[in-house]
């Protein structure tokens, strides 16, 4: 994941999707979001609570509303990308700058629906204690390096959910080894995957 530093340098370097993220940029600005940027990425908030945020990718060019499933979704637009994963975010996905023209009224009105339920005090809160489900490949490297597995126990729990989910959600066992042999060095100097974006 690349960090950029402003909303602008991550648009100039997406360029298959430059005018859909321009387009959903304006649409997003004119609800009253504060603009910034979190995770890599383009973040609009209200009252410092994270609303709705804008990404392009390989196929689609997107935005996510951080508490999406509380939202009515009366035109069914939106879709849980991580089922089983995430409660509250929800996606609705582009595929053309058609797309996100007709349906400009409509991200409007759900941007402001979700500064309402921020307003409102509505939020969906992650699952605490949750129990952490190592991959099996980094158990695999714990068995081979056991300082691996005490630098491990010495992160904060979020760090560790973190290295849970980056190597665990991979698809191709061929991500989950990069990912992992990323991992290891990170782990052993006790930074955590995402510390980087905070």
């Amino acid at each position: 994941m690349n960090r950029y530093n402003t909303v602008e340098e991550y648009i100039i370097v997406n360029e298959q999707w430059q005018d859909a993220l321009i387009l959903l940029r304006d649409i997003l600005l004119s609800t009253g979001c504060a603009e910034t940027v979190k995770w890599g990425g383009p973040v609009y908030t209200f009252d410092r609570k994270n609303v709705v945020g804008m990404a392009g990718f390989k196929s689609y060019v997107g935005i996510w509303f951080f508490q999406g499933a509380l939202l009515k979704d009366e035109q069914k637009k939106l879709i849980n990308a991580s089922e089983g994963e995430t409660k509250a975010l929800r996606q609705w996905r582009f595929n053309n700058i058609v797309e996100i023209e007709s349906s400009a009224e409509a991200i409007v009105a759900y941007t402001h629906e979700a500064i309402e339920n921020v307003k409102a005090g509505k939020e969906i809160k992650p699952q605490k204690n949750k129990p952490l489900i190592i991959p099996d490949e980094l158990e695999e490297q714990f068995k081979i390096n056991p300082g691996l597995r005490t630098s491990f126990e010495a992160l904060k729990l979020t760090q560790k959910r973190e290295y849970v989910a980056y190597i665990g959600n991979a698809k191709r066992a061929e991500t989950k080894q990069k990912r992992l042999e990323k991992s290891i060095p990170l782990i052993l100097t006790g930074i955590g995957v995402m510390d980087r974006y905070r």
